[in-house]
């Protein structure tokens, strides 16, 4: 089995009393794009500024394509770590041209100006190498930053929050674009987001931290159904917690039963259901009451509240508009596995 792109194994560090990062291990495969997902102060930016070499870390290793670049007694600057960057505010040089942007970093010179075509092919801005950054839009900027971080062909792309700074409509079509451009060129990349539409949709795995601790690695799949921890649940998306028992082969709730095809979990499990794996209808005889709702375009969001005094969410197609104080039944209809919890752990 190949080596990975890049290895960290048992990364530490701190700022004072501070624990920024505990213990962290992550690999990323070659040409794949690791999203490393977490709140404010969970630790992803730290993370990022390591395998940079921006920071030194207190403990652990980094490798990069084989090579080592961070360890015990070893230190190699980011200039020599053979990586690119793209960073939030895409930090181009005010005073050179997309060209001049592009073939910053090609040392190479008698190899810049094929390289900075390629580059710019590549990101779909052929003909405006000679363009100051301020002639630009905001999704042409953020372009430039990638052909520039592209154009020396780097071991490993970073790229930290790079479409924060575009409006909504923008950031989805970059993104896309983004991710096009990572697939045909083979780039690994690690990309850091507080976002999780972003994360599900770039990463081939995603890695979600909190308080600097590794709380899963898995598929955006896997992740989102199956996620190991019921903080990382919350975190990528709205998740409901619905009390269950087994009985025969089933965990039963007072929304509907699901098969469970393992041993009987321990008393007091929730089951794991999210907007989508529910439905409603209007029902006189319903366990459930609309109390709020919200239009979002090719759907609604209901929150219903159940007898026992839950609320959950519920998804629904635009044309199934229901008032507020209305009565609904209330049932589970996902068709896949659903996950299910002790606490704050997955259980099976």
């Amino acid at each position: 089995m190949s080596e990975p792109a890049v290895r960290c194994e048992g990364l530490v560090k701190s700022y004072g009393r501070a624990q920024a990062l505990k213990d962290l291990d992550l690999t990323i495969e070659e040409g794949s794009t690791l999203a490393l997902l977490g709140p404010s102060g969970s630790g992803k930016t730290t993370a990022l500024r390591l395998v940079a070499g921006f920071e030194v870390p207190d403990a652990g290793i980094v490798e990069i394509a084989g090579r080592r670049v961070a360890g015990p007694g070893l230190y190699i600057p980011p200039e020599q770590r053979h990586i690119g960057m793209v960073f939030q505010d895409y930090a181009l040089f005010p005073n050179l041209t997309v060209a001049g942007n592009v073939g910053f970093g090609i040392s190479d010179k008698s190899a810049r100006k094929d390289r900075v075509s390629e580059a710019l092919e590549l990101v779909g801005l052929t003909g405006l190498g000679g363009r100051m950054p301020h002639e630009l839009s905001g999704g042409q900027q953020q372009r430039v930053a990638l052909a520039r971080a592209l154009a020396p062909r780097p071991a490993l792309l970073l790229m930290d929050e790079p479409f924060s700074n575009l409006d909504a409509g923008l950031r989805a079509q970059v993104r896309t674009e983004v991710r096009e451009i990572l697939k045909s060129t083979n780039t690994t990349a690690l990309f850091v987001t507080h976002d999780q539409d972003e994360a599900l949709y770039m990463g081939d795995q995603v890695a979600v931290l909190d308080w600097g601790e590794l709380q899963q690695m898995e598929t955006p799949e896997g992740i989102y159904h199956t996620p190991a921890t019921r903080f990382v649940a919350e975190f990528l998306g709205i998740a409901d917690f619905i009390p269950a028992t087994y009985n025969n082969g089933k965990l039963v709730t007072m929304i509907g039963a699901v098969p469970w095809n393992q041993e009987p979990p321990p008393d007091g499990v929730e089951l794991l259901v999210r907007p989508d794996d529910m439905s409603i209808e209007p029902s006189g005889s319903g366990q459930g009451t609309i109390v709020g709702r919200v239009f979002q375009g090719p759907s609604y969001l209901y929150d219903v509240s159940l007898e026992s005094g839950e609320v959950v969410h519920v998804l629904q197609h635009h044309t199934r508009q229901y008032d507020v104080g209305a009565q609904v039944q209330v049932r589970i209809i996902a068709e896949h596995k659903l996950a299910c919890f002790l606490g704050e752990k997955l259980v099976g």
